[in-house]
């Protein structure tokens, strides 16, 4: 290798796509040695059955955000589609790469075994790797013991203040010039109002204006399809990407409150901040949920998989009005409230009877927020499979009632629905031959037929789960469970 050419360290974005508090970055411009911002839009997560266009959409806008703040320093990040590994080995045809800097990332294992091949690579082609804690998610830990500790510690230090020179990152010519040799990967993404935009910009408005006024309302509306949209913070999407760190959010909340008029709408947010990481900390330490059950007692389950079940749930033609309207919802806007999802994944597991990896990737798909840490250990949170949490089967027709009561969350995404009178809009399958001819409507033609029997199906999920938290090794299952990670599970969040 060459000894004339310039040495470089390299900032390797990744669920990370902010400039402030990002330690990666902070360390990197330390050095003194000139940085390159690179993200590698990678083919194989392009093509993995967990991502969608609203992701990449998202991330393109993240990055967009980046290199507006980044102009003045005459520098942007070099968005390329490859491998990292791939788009690696090209830049050090021009350069010398002295460290590469990123976050630990706690994804798929996809992303594990890709991590895995690039540490092998950077040993090879002598390059130092430095990976940094990524919102207090601990790598290695064999138990929890210490874990609410750390992370509060973590969460209370101070940022990392993105207080650069133009001479801490290479220029705009010399990106360019890497552009030309590598696939430059097009950020330009069509406006949609509908989805929420990617951004550390857009992420700050959002924490703002729920902070200046929208999380008086926090803790009463957290469970409507509809209020929730509102007086829920909206930040899951910009913490999932990094657009904003847990940390940011958890201090500036933890400022708001010494002022604010209402102490314990904040405190409720500032519990689901905790609430997320101890999931993705389990998920860290049993990454083994993204494929099967946590609880090993579990792998019997059986369950026959139905096509035709499987379509309408994804499509919202089940014949039950919340279940459609939550999941037309999430499909077109990419959000719902947490209680609608658990209700959809309850009613897809139990009574629908289809196994919760059935309902992974659609899911994954459609959540604008996809958190690998947060989607698969509440997959088998909802389904039951765990051994140690509280079985719960939602009941969509009681749900709609208490949290829709007036049918205007289902009547804008089920408009089908939309001139029946208010009993008829949450149980349509209620009404007589004389009720659909009088509002001229027919069921299993203008809206589907329930395709399963609720009552009938509730019962049966109920005893065949119930009988199996009895199993022997269910119970040593849940007994090791719980010793892992020294903790019960943090309640509900929305």
């Amino acid at each position: 290798m060459s000894t004339n050419k310039k040495i470089i360290n390299v900032v390797w974005f990744k669920r990370d796509l902010r400039l402030q508090d990002n330690e990666a970055i902070f360390n990197a411009s330390k050095t003194g040695i000139p940085t390159l911002l690179l993200y590698v839009f990678e083919k194989s997560l392009e093509h993995d059955s967990h991502y969608s266009a609203r992701h990449w959409n998202f991330i393109k806008q993240s990055i967009i955000d980046i290199n507006t703040q980044l102009q003045p320093l005459n520098t942007h990040v070099l968005a390329v589609s490859s491998e990292v590994i791939q788009a690696l080995n090209i830049i050090e045809e021009t350069y010398k790469i002295d460290t590469v800097f990123s976050h630990q990332e706690t994804g798929l294992k996809i992303t594990y075994e890709r991590d895995k091949s690039f540490k092998r690579f950077c040993k090879n082609n002598q390059i130092n790797w430095v990976e940094n804690i990524n919102n207090g998610i601990f790598r290695g830990l064999s138990n929890r013991s210490n874990w609410v500790t750390n992370w509060e510690n973590y969460m209370n230090d101070p940022l990392f203040v993105f207080n650069p020179n133009p001479n801490d990152f290479l220029k705009n010519s010399e990106i360019i010039e890497l552009e030309n040799v590598l696939d430059k990967k097009n950020l330009e993404t069509i406006p949609d109002a509908i989805f929420q935009k990617g951004g550390s910009t857009m992420a700050g408005k959002y924490l703002q204006t729920f902070l200046d006024d929208r999380y008086h309302s926090y803790s009463y509306n957290i469970s409507k399809p509809l209020l929730a949209r509102k007086s829920c913070s909206r930040l899951s999407p910009y913490i999932a990407w990094g657009n904003l760190s847990s940390r940011q959010v958890l201090q500036k909340a933890a400022t708001f409150r010494l002022t604010c008029s209402d102490k314990k709408q904040i405190d409720s947010f500032v519990s689901r901040l905790t609430w997320q990481a101890h999931f993705i900390q389990k998920f860290e330490m049993e990454e083994i949920m993204e494929f099967e059950s946590v609880n090993k007692g579990f792998h019997s389950l059986k369950k026959k998989q139905n096509e035709n079940y499987i379509e309408a749930w994804k499509t919202g033609q089940t014949g039950f009005p919340l279940i459609d309207a939550c999941m037309r919802c999430l499909n077109e806007t990419g959000y719902l409230n947490f209680r609608m999802r658990a209700m959809l994944v309850s009613f897809f597991t139990h009574n629908l009877w289809q196994p919760w990896q059935d309902a992974t990737s659609h899911l994954s798909q459609m959540f604008l927020d996809f958190e690998p840490g947060i989607h698969f250990p509440q997959l088998q949170m909802q389904a039951g499979e765990t051994g140690i949490n509280m079985l719960r089967i939602y009941n969509p027709i009681k749900n709609s009632y208490d949290h829709d009561p007036d049918g205007e969350f289902i009547k804008k995404w089920v408009p089908e629905l939309d001139n029946l009178p208010r009993a008829f809009v949450h149980e349509p399958y209620k009404m007589t031959y004389l009720d659909q001819k009088f509002n001229d409507f027919e069921l299993g033609v203008n809206y589907p037929k329930p395709i399963v029997n609720m009552e009938r199906t509730r019962k049966f999920a109920s005893d065949f789960l119930w009988k199996m938290k009895k199993n022997p090794m269910v119970k040593e299952e849940s007994l090791r469970i719980l010793k892992l990670h020294t903790m019960s599970d943090i309640g509900d969040s929305e």
